[in-house]
């Protein structure tokens, strides 16, 4: 499946802060990373005779099967992770951003792309979504 850099860029509204080759270069990581996760489940497709993810049975919404919608969504969620984490220290230091609610929020922002990667990739093989934190 291809990852369109310019719906990528509209779907998560980054801007031209980010240049085309780093985006480029996280999204291809991004890829590496989730068909690393994929890999076990797409040998048992493979196994099964469906020779693309868009063959695997699955629902169907706007035209399109789901499973290409959640591998969509993991891809552009673990790179806006990377994304987020390399330009914080360009446009949201401390000094830029006085407000600490803010800058609370951005901390949490790349942990809350990498959970939602990573339940896009357990809605593909199956199972449900798990969130464990330490008390």
């Amino acid at each position: 499946m291809d990852i369109q850099l310019s719906q990528m860029r509209d779907a998560e509204r980054l801007d031209g802060t980010v240049t085309e080759v780093r985006l480029r270069q996280a999204v291809v990581a991004a890829i590496l990373h989730v068909n690393n996760e994929l890999r076990d489940w797409k040998l048992e497709q493979i196994a099964a005779g469906y020779t693309s993810l868009a063959a695997v049975p699955a629902d169907r919404v706007d035209r399109e099967s789901v499973n290409i919608s959640h591998y969509r969504r993991a891809v552009y969620c673990w790179a806006k992770a990377d994304l987020t984490e390399r330009y914080r220290d360009f446009d949201s230091t401390a000094s830029s951003l006085n407000d600490k609610k803010t800058m609370d929020v951005l901390d949490d922002a790349p942990s809350d792309q990498r959970r939602n990667a990573h339940w896009a990739i357990t809605n593909i093989i199956g199972r449900s979504h798990m969130t464990v934190e330490l008390i």
